[in-house]
């Protein structure tokens, strides 16, 4: 029998409520400050409520160019930055999963040895790997491409190491029996292990999206033209040390445009990012 304690309900609802408020409110505001002029910013104070410049706004960040930036619209900065996170992500599971398999699946000499020299890797920090990459990248011409944005951060030792732990878990008679029923090692994985593994693909999909979606330091050192540059970098770019230089409606613009793609991404997989966290049946 549960018991109902009525000031422990209300107690955790006003807990929560006040939480919400924390987090929500520097969100709110920032959309409020999209709505208005810069006049109106930086007359404090700034009305809590959303200005009449809505479209007015957001049709010049995204289709009107923005000087701070060279004349870049935020359209073609999202455009880049979906690019980065899907090429990422995407990349990363297919490597992790490919290499997970074949670490699991395949017996050949120094297995072991490879897989704890990629999950090695996990101790180095970025920035120790990150200028030999650079300069990776511009022997091989790489500077200002998409593929030099994505590829050195497609490798995850991460990923591979929870696919791994994941197909460690088949159990060896459905090895077997794929193997009676003439399945080849290719079949095996599409047919088998793949639709075994969605829920974990969809919830190392989301990770990883943001995870592409918010990086700064390499798309930083690797881009140089403002057309290739990501809405993160873009964002640092737009802010002036003089509050009198910086556009912050545009700002603030741009901060939104930003948070939307990520949270689309979380609000449509939810139900599958969860289940791959928590789901025990495999």
């Amino acid at each position: 029998m549960i018991e109902r304690r009525p000031v422990g309900t209300l107690l955790a609802h006003f807990t929560l409520i006040a939480g919400i408020v924390i987090v929500a409110f520097p969100i709110y505001y920032t959309f409020v400050a999209s709505t208005r002029t810069i006049a109106e910013i930086l007359a404090p104070p700034m009305p809590l409520w959303p200005g009449p410049h809505f479209l007015e706004n957001y049709g010049q960040a995204l289709f009107g160019g923005l000087g701070r930036i060279g004349g870049v619209d935020v359209s073609l900065l999202l455009a880049n930055t979906t690019v980065v996170a899907l090429a990422v992500a995407v990349g990363k599971i297919v490597i992790s999963m490919l290499s997970a398999y074949a670490i699991v699946f395949f017996r050949f000499p120094l297995r072991m040895v490879f897989f704890w020299m990629i999950f090695i890797t996990l101790m180095l920090p970025v920035e120790v790997r990150i200028m030999p990459t650079y300069k990776v990248m511009v022997d091989l011409g790489l500077i200002d491409t998409y593929a030099g944005l994505t590829v050195p951060l497609m490798a995850s030792a991460t990923a591979t190491f929870l696919f791994r732990q994941f197909f460690l878990t088949i159990p060896d008679e459905l090895v077997e029996a794929a193997r009676i029923d003439g399945a080849g090692p290719w079949r095996f994985f599409k047919d088998i292990l793949l639709p075994l593994s969605k829920t974990n693909i969809a919830a190392l999909f989301v990770i990883l999206f943001i995870y592409g979606w918010t990086q700064y330091l390499w798309p930083l050192l690797v881009t140089n033209s403002n057309d290739m540059n990501t809405i993160i970098i873009a964002l640092r770019k737009m802010i002036s040390f003089a509050d009198a230089e910086t556009e912050w409606h545009m700002v603030m613009v741009t901060t939104i445009l930003a948070l939307v793609p990520p949270v689309l991404v979380v609000v449509l997989m939810q139900r599958w990012f969860v289940k791959g966290l928590v789901d025990s049946e495999k």
